[in-house]
């Protein structure tokens, strides 16, 4: 299809996204971060939270991708404190999609993620984003994924 989601999820949230991909035939790759987050939900807030805001990137074990054999490359982050994972932010680092078609799927408690928007179209003003309300209990959510090109 030409097409791949790459995405990192701690929840789920971006594992049902994945799965949508997966059976509209898109190439699925899973971002593993090498930095262990708390177990204890509050704990594991306020470090996600606080790494994020910081614009902090975490080791992680890189998926073997080659995106020139892509026509469209799909990022997908959760949304901490309003912004986009330290794993997503070191793999935006590392791949090269200045002359790609970039969209962004964020997943977001609230289902806001206005500090995220507003970075993402900084850095890639062509993108497009796309907000997600914690598809994982809201399947319904995943509807707004048709507007891309499936």
């Amino acid at each position: 299809m030409n097409k791949v989601f790459i995405y990192y999820s701690l929840t789920g949230n971006g594992d049902v996204v994945a799965d949508y991909f997966k059976k509209r035939g898109f190439d699925t790759e899973k971002v593993i971060s090498k930095d262990k987050m708390p177990k204890n939900k509050a704990f594991r807030i306020l470090k996600g939270g606080f790494l994020a805001t910081m614009e902090f990137e975490t080791d992680i074990e890189t998926p073997d991708i080659n995106v020139k054999k892509y026509k469209e490359i799909i990022i997908g982050s959760p949304v901490w404190n309003s912004r986009i994972t330290p794993p997503i932010n070191a793999l935006l680092n590392e791949l090269f999609l200045s002359e790609k078609k970039v969209t962004f799927v964020l997943y977001s408690a609230s289902g806001t993620a206005p500090k995220a928007v507003k970075k993402i179209n900084t850095l890639y003003p062509k993108s497009k984003v796309i907000v997600l309300k914690e598809p994982l209990k809201n399947k319904e959510e995943l509807k707004k994924l048709d507007v891309i090109n499936l």
